[in-house]
């Protein structure tokens, strides 16, 4: 592979040797598996420059966030055209999160579009100039992406597309769908931006929905598979999987171990049954990605995310994988498919 400094020729300016070594670290990156090698340096013009970065896979995170990239097309913003993507990924590697985004900034683009809280923080940290639109299931005033959702007042906006009650739907959703078991694991990130937080919201919504909330912590991902062969130990059946930029990176393994040790994993979003979760309950993602989009069509045309309102996702859905149920030999009950959004088979 060529190097950075023979593909990219600027003077030596102070700067430019500064823009050489983040080149130079986005090669080793992609030597490493870390960014997906689709970056391009040059652009044109004439084309309006958007980063995307995501948490995981790139090839599948981007099919995922597909509905973004359709709704900008609507919107008029048609790649290769009048828009140019660079697609970045975490490969959910929390330590290169922050190089990541600094190879992001580099880049000079008009706008960078992180896919996770996690992301977004480390985007406002590597740039105040660049416009951040952001879709996070944190609180991003509680993490301190915005000062208020009315009025962000920095460089950042997006969607925020998580609801307190829908852990408590989900709880009662879980209890209905395993009326024999009144224990159940979860599973929290502790090096997330809302680790006490989301202890709290979700030992309280399975106290009201009269279940035992068995919690396991973890730091990296490599103790998730030790985790659920220590449930499967213990008998349970049913294990939420709660809102972490290293879980939704690793969501396809996850779903393998899960399946492997005979447990049914819950989800916050559809994604998570699309990789193999039982059943998710939580916002809509797909009208929070069109959203998303809608709010880069605004800030491409020059609208200030300090003045830009983050928009709270409300529409909820429910998803099941009957393929997943079959799987692990469990029958839904046919009221709880009435009334899923889809249904995956």
């Amino acid at each position: 592979m060529q190097s950075a400094d023979y593909l990219v020729k600027f003077p030596a300016t102070r700067k430019n040797l500064e823009r050489m070594a983040t080149r130079r670290t986005l090669i080793q990156l992609i030597g490493a598996g870390i960014v997906a090698p689709r970056m391009l340096f040059a652009q044109s013009a004439r084309k309006a420059l958007v980063v995307v970065l995501f948490p995981g896979d790139s090839e599948n995170d981007e099919r995922v966030a597909q509905p973004f990239f359709d709704e900008m097309q609507r919107l008029g913003w048609t790649e290769g055209a009048s828009i140019t993507y660079e697609r970045l990924s975490g490969r959910g590697a929390r330590e290169y999160v922050e190089n990541l985004a600094k190879i992001a900034a580099d880049l000079e683009p008009q706008l960078i579009y992180a896919t996770t809280g996690t992301l977004a923080l480390a985007a406002v940290k590597a740039t105040q100039s660049v416009p951040v639109l952001f879709m996070t299931a944190a609180d991003p005033v509680a993490i301190k992406l915005v000062s208020s959702l009315a009025k962000p007042g920095g460089n950042a906006t997006g969607t925020y597309q998580f609801r307190k009650d829908a852990v408590a739907r989900c709880m009662q959703l879980v209890r209905e769908a395993f009326p024999h078991h009144k224990r159940i694991g979860t599973v929290f990130d502790r090096r997330g931006a809302e680790f006490e937080r989301q202890r709290t919201m979700y030992h309280d919504a399975a106290r009201h929905a009269g279940l035992e909330l068995a919690a396991v912590d973890f730091s990296n991902f490599e103790a998730v598979p030790k985790i659920f062969a220590n449930y499967r130990r213990e008998g349970i059946r049913a294990v939420v999987m709660t809102p972490s930029f290293t879980l939704v990176a690793k969501r396809i393994e996850a779903g393998k171990f899960a399946l492997r040790n005979n447990l049914a994993l819950i989800g916050y979003r559809a994604d998570w049954a699309e990789a193999g979760a039982l059943l998710t309950y939580g916002t809509d993602g797909a009208e929070s990605l069109k959203r998303s989009a809608g709010l880069a069509n605004r800030i491409l045309k020059g609208a200030p995310p300090a003045e830009t309102p983050v928009e709270q996702i409300t529409k909820l859905e429910l998803v099941i994988n009957m393929t997943t149920a079959k799987a692990l030999g469990l029958t839904i009950p046919r009221s709880m498919l009435a009334r899923a959004n889809r249904v995956l088979e």
